[in-house]
């Protein structure tokens, strides 16, 4: 309640001297069955885990997606071993602290006690600013940027049309958040098809990004990626306007491209400090063998 009254838009901002009242309801009991998923778990102990996600699987329930989550699939794994979930975060995220997008695989940390839930929560809040997270993904994006390295700095907010997409918006659009990714060249493609317009062969058909979080906006990398005119490979959303650039490409990359049928865009790397021991911890997971796959025939060029 602001002023006595109930707020009726989540976006309001708050004015000085307002009066807040904030009611807490009392813990519901988790709803959730527990669900036998296969999980690939680069790392656990009594407070934490870390799971390498598959491109695919939703992290948490939402509409349309009730059952079949890594929250699903978390709460088996922990009730089989004797173990806990931390609560924070209401009965649908259970132990979550940061999500992957349904079809972006890799690295995720989850908290299994409230103490872990915490000190996760503050590194992920500070987004590496403090020098306690590292968080970097692996891309494969259409052409290649003209610079080898550079920092994206656009703040992204709600597409004004399309609910389901996020976009790059002017500053003071009030849904926009402050968001920056730096991006590192690692390798370019260039394209196999002969037929191209004259100056065509000159530019990569492709390139693979390193992309390192500095916030964590929603679909921040796909955003910024296609705002600077790269996006991501694959992406339904926001790749949309690049679809006849597969002509650029072998008809192994073609295939490839079109067997991925997701953002080629996987969490290759995360390290933070254990929230409990204070132990530096570092993961790294290389692409799956579908991105892998689309890599490969790049690399290979003409058939």
């Amino acid at each position: 309640m602001v002023n006595g009254a109930p707020v009726s838009r989540a976006s309001r901002k708050v004015k000085s001297g307002e009066h807040i009242r904030v009611h807490l309801p009392p813990p519901r009991p988790l709803a959730l069955a527990p669900e036998d998923i296969p999980l690939n778990i680069a790392f656990e102990d009594e407070h934490l885990i870390v799971i390498d996600k598959p491109a695919g699987l939703v992290v948490h329930p939402a509409p349309g997606h009730e059952t079949g989550t890594l929250v699903h699939a978390l709460l088996h794994h922990v009730r089989a071993t004797g173990g806990t979930l931390s609560g924070i975060g209401g009965v649908e995220r259970p132990g979550i602290v940061h999500r992957l997008d349904k079809d972006t695989s890799g690295l995720l940390v989850i908290a299994k006690s409230e103490q872990a839930h915490r000190g996760l929560g503050e590194q992920f809040a500070a987004h590496g600013r403090d020098g306690a997270l590292h968080r970097a993904y692996l891309a494969l994006a259409w052409g290649a940027p003209r610079l080898p390295r550079g920092v994206i700095n656009a703040p992204i907010g709600r597409h004004p049309r399309e609910r389901t997409r996020m976009g790059v918006r002017p500053e003071n659009d009030e849904s926009a958040r402050h968001a920056i990714t730096h991006y590192e060249v690692l390798e370019t493609f260039p394209a196999a098809n002969a037929e191209d317009r004259p100056g065509d062969r000159d530019r990569p058909a492709a390139s693979l990004l390193r992309c390192r979080l500095e916030t964590g906006r929603t679909h921040q990398i796909r955003v910024h990626l296609a705002h600077i005119g790269h996006p991501v490979m694959g992406d339904p959303l926001y790749a949309r306007a690049h679809a006849a650039s597969a002509r650029r490409l072998s008809a192994s990359a073609r295939a490839a491209l079109e067997r991925l049928s997701r953002q080629a865009l996987h969490a290759a790397e995360l390290g933070f400090i254990h929230p409990v021991s204070g132990e530096r911890l570092h993961f790294e997971s290389p692409p799956p063998a579908d991105m892998q796959a689309l890599l490969q025939a790049l690399r290979r060029g003409d058939d």
